[in-house]
């Protein structure tokens, strides 16, 4: 019988190699079914080949690394020879079960995390987009555009404008770092007239290179359409609403009444993500310099800044050293009162130009792409919160759960089992959250292009978006279920199920972390909505030095109305229509035009000056409402008035003059006289400084015609007046006209878009916090529902009940607001820094998020306590 044993026993050594192997708990479980086989292999065999397959089966779990102090590698090694299909398969099942079983928790953690995502996915196709702008054109990482740095006033000024000359001189001197180099004239108003179809149009007159330069993409026509002086390119919209149905190449239409131009190409619209986007037509170069004689006539063409260049840099240059070297390039041409604004010219990338736009003392300072990193980083913090109620929620079950997991323990699952368990129900959430997730993006998706300005599309058919929503939901699952899947899978068995399994009193203190961290999310992103309201209705309450109240500006392209302005203006005022009319050269809510030369008495002969200057006629200061401060305005019954200026207080300042007015200033070397100086006009941004400014007499044709409607009628009434007037003087133009308010409304629609989107999305973190502040604290009361029970028979009523519930709560909204205060005013801090008009960061705004989030955590929580509360206590006792 010794001698059988002794047969069927395997060497002892290969048992001790295996002891020293494998950990404790797992050396019995191997063995055991390795000398179960040693057995088979003895009598089917023989003994020495039983050996060898013993031996070799034991050399398997021979790694080259030192024996793991911990289970986990074994587990891996140990769970890879199970029947994965059938155990993944079970997982997911008891996952789905889970989740059934427990409707409350399973709403709140889907519901969260789908908004979380859909969150997360909305900015991501904004992000996409913002990046995605100006792609349209193949060339862009190559195309730039010429600007330059004058240093005038004190300070660096940024200017997209150049003087016309420079472009043939990149082209003669640079020319080996350029593949192209395209003068442009943009943003030309013209109407354009086909037999009875006439349209006031914005385009652009460019040399023929751009139609490569731009990827222009010709649906008729070819690369030569712009060589003919007298032809022109339109887009297909317009090409369209001119010719209808009509063929529409080599067609002939009016500009502007006074020239025949033929249509030698249509090219596809620019999308709305490219800086052409409004360009409806493209004419050449030379047309433009044909229509207007003042360019010809200039006595020194490097002076004015009027144009704009574009190029594309060669590829073996690099943008940074052509930049360098262009630098001087007309700084070497200017005369010497030129030269003290000291002018350095640079490329502009086309990858910036919508990003990064904005400069400040000459140095590319950002822009947009300040709004892409700040809406990246709310994105990313929302998904962070609903990720926070799914670990919160499942660790804070932990002790419903542990009694599962002590009972898989025992009956042999491994941790790493266990783990993979938790990660399918983590999975499975987030599978239906994404679901969901598709759904609310596919509903809010056009509100949100309404908000936002946009035109995004969800890119069902693109194989690249389905690849990113897999890996933005597989990376969702992990984040939100790592954190459960090892917290929970980590209970000994032995405590549970001798019943001396508690959690511990620090084992809350995750969860407590992370409720201060959505609660500290939500009270920043209250803090920057509120600030950026606040920047933006200081802003409006600036006074604007003018009354835009029922003031209406008319474009003029055409000098008819200017030529019979006295009748045009009798005509209406006795109409009715409006109180006062006026002719001025630019638009109230922008400067077209500047001058530096300008001198007066005391002025500092290195010092470079720059002015906006605006030709009016007499009416424009009764029309608009400007407020005059000193002196006149100007009177026909003064015929020197034709050499007289007006200032504003910013040049009255920046001048340094005490008694202005009748002091004499010289502009362009001919002596002006001082009549009056009135408020500052805000024609710019309001968030800036005021330029210093001049006005003098319109002694050219207007660009515009500013009418004041009457009150006592209707703005439609008024129109229609006003229209049939100015039909009658000029029937060739549309009447195009403007509301003031509206047109200086615009100037805060940036912010007024990043401020209502702030609001979206702040709206959005909060409701996923009151998700999860809702289930901890039915949670909390169900876990506690025994406590409640004794306090209550014992003579506690429901207020100190709440109490009890609320403490913890109140403790945490108050960390928080200790923790988001001070990042809050940093960052609201920060951005109020790119203005240089800029409200001050009031302190009741903190209060407000802080008492905002308290307020609303304890609405959120009280209806299940109070409801707790009022349950009768037998019920909750009646077991014990």
């Amino acid at each position: 019988m010794d001698q059988v044993n002794k047969r069927l026993r395997p060497p002892r050594y290969i048992d001790r190699f295996l002891q020293w192997r494998l950990p404790e708990d797992q050396f019995e479980e191997v063995q055991g079914d390795l000398q179960e086989l040693y057995t088979y292999w003895v009598q089917e065999k023989g003994n020495s080949k039983a050996n060898r397959l013993y031996l070799l089966h034991a050399l398997t779990f021979l790694r080259p690394l030192p024996k793991p102090k911990a289970s986990f590698h074994s587990d891996i090694r140990t769970y890879s020879q199970a029947n994965l299909f059938d155990m993944i398969r079970n997982y997911f099942t008891i996952a789905l079960r889970n989740i059934v079983r427990h409707k409350v928790y399973s709403f709140i953690n889907i519901s969260g995390l789908a908004v979380g995502m859909a969150v997360a996915m909305l900015i991501g196709l904004w992000i996409y987009d913002e990046f995605a702008f100006n792609t349209y054109h193949t060339n862009q990482d190559r195309i730039v555009k010429v600007m330059q740095n004058l240093s005038n006033n004190g300070e660096v000024q940024t200017l997209e404008s150049v003087p016309y000359p420079l472009a043939e001189e990149l082209r003669n001197k640079y020319g080996g770092d350029f593949k192209h180099v395209v003068l442009a004239m943009s943003d030309v108003m013209n109407v354009l007239t086909y037999e009875d179809n006439t349209f006031t149009k914005q385009g652009t007159y460019f040399e023929p290179q751009v139609l490569d330069l731009l990827s222009v993409k010709l649906l008729k026509g070819n690369a030569k359409s712009l060589d003919e002086p007298s032809s022109i390119i339109l887009s297909a919209s317009l090409a369209k609403s001119l010719f209808k149905h009509t063929e529409p190449l080599n067609k002939i239409i009016q500009l502007d009444d006074t020239i025949a131009v033929k249509v030698t190409g249509v090219y596809e619209d620019f999308p709305s993500n490219s800086s052409f986007q409004e360009v409806a037509f493209i004419a050449p170069w030379q047309l433009y310099y044909n229509l207007h004689p003042w360019i010809k006539e200039l006595a020194n063409p490097w002076r004015v800044n009027a144009f704009e260049i574009y190029a594309q840099v060669n590829e073996n240059a690099e943008i940074d050293k052509v930049s360098l070297k262009i630098k001087d390039a007309r700084l070497h041409r200017v005369n010497k009162i030129l030269a003290k604004s000291k002018p350095a010219l640079f490329l502009h990338p086309m990858d910036k130009w919508y990003l990064q736009e904005q400069f400040k003392d000459g140095i590319n300072a950002g822009g947009r792409i300040e709004y892409v990193y700040l809406f990246g980083l709310i994105g990313c913090f929302v998904l962070l919160l609903a990720c926070i109620n799914f670990m919160n929620l499942s660790t804070a079950r932990s002790e419903k759960r542990a009694k599962e997991v002590g009972i898989r323990k025992a009956i042999g699952s491994l941790r790493m089992q266990l783990i993979v368990q938790f990660y399918s129900e983590s999975f499975i959430m987030v599978s239906f959250a994404c679901m969901l997730s598709f759904l609310l993006l596919w509903l809010t998706l056009p509100w949100f292009n309404q908000i936002a300005g946009k035109e995004i599309t969800l890119l069902w058919s693109e194989p690249l978006f389905w690849l990113l929503a897999l890996g933005f939901s597989l990376f969702t699952g992990f984040a939100a279920g790592t954190y459960p899947a090892l917290y929970l899978s980590s209970f000994r068995p032995e405590q549970v199920l001798k019943g001396s399994f508690r959690t511990a009193a620090y084992s809350s203190l995750p969860r407590k972390i992370l409720v201060v961290v959505q609660f500290a999310v939500s009270m920043i992103m209250i803090n920057a909505t509120i600030g950026i309201y606040q920047q933006i209705q200081f802003a409006r309450n600036r006074p604007i030095g003018y009354d835009t109240n029922g003031l209406v500006a008319i474009l003029q392209t055409t000098s008819e109305v200017h030529q019979h302005f006295e009748v045009v203006k009798n005509k209406l005022l006795q109409s009715g229509a409006v109180l006062q009319v006026c002719e001025t050269s630019s638009p109230t809510t922008q400067i077209w035009s500047t001058s530096n030369s300008v001198d007066w008495p005391g002025k500092d002969p290195d010092l470079a000056a720059d002015f906006a200057n605006i030709g009016i006629s007499y009416e424009y200061g009764a029309t608009i409402g400007w407020q005059l401060l000193a002196g006149r305005d100007f009177a026909k019954n003064f015929k020197t008035d034709f050499k007289a200026l007006i200032l504003n207080e910013r040049a009255v300042r920046f001048m340094g003059l005490k008694d202005p007015v009748g002091q004499t200033l010289i502009w362009h070397k001919e002596p002006y006289q001082i009549v009056g100086v009135v408020k500052d006009v805000i024609s710019q941004s309001p968030y800036k400084k005021v330029k210093p400014t001049f006005y003098h007499l319109l002694q050219e044709d207007a660009s515009y015609v500013l009418a004041k409607i009457h009150p006592q009628i209707t703005a439609q009434e008024a129109l229609q007046k006003m229209e049939y007037i100015f039909k009658t003087y000029n029937p060739s133009q549309p009447f195009d006209y403007e509301f003031v308010d509206e047109a200086f409304a615009k100037k805060f629609k940036n912010e007024e878009r990043i401020g209502q989107l702030s609001i979206l999305f702040t709206f959005l973190a909060i409701f996923i916090s009151c998700l999860g502040v809702f289930g901890l604290a039915s949670f909390l009361c169900e876990q506690r529902s025994k406590e409640m029970g004794v306090r209550k028979i014992l003579g506690a009523n429901t207020f100190h009940l709440w109490n009890l519930l609320s403490r913890d709560f109140i403790n945490l909204v108050l960390i928080a607001f200790l923790i988001a205060t001070p990042l809050a005013y940093y960052f609201i801090y920060s951005w109020l820094e790119n203005f240089e008009y800029r409200t001050a960061i009031a302190w009741w705004i903190f209060g407000v998020a802080g008492t905002g989030i308290l307020g609303i955590t304890l609405l959120t929580m009280s209806y299940q306590t109070i409801k707790t509360a009022l349950i009768n206590p037998v019920k909750f006792l009646r077991n014990e």
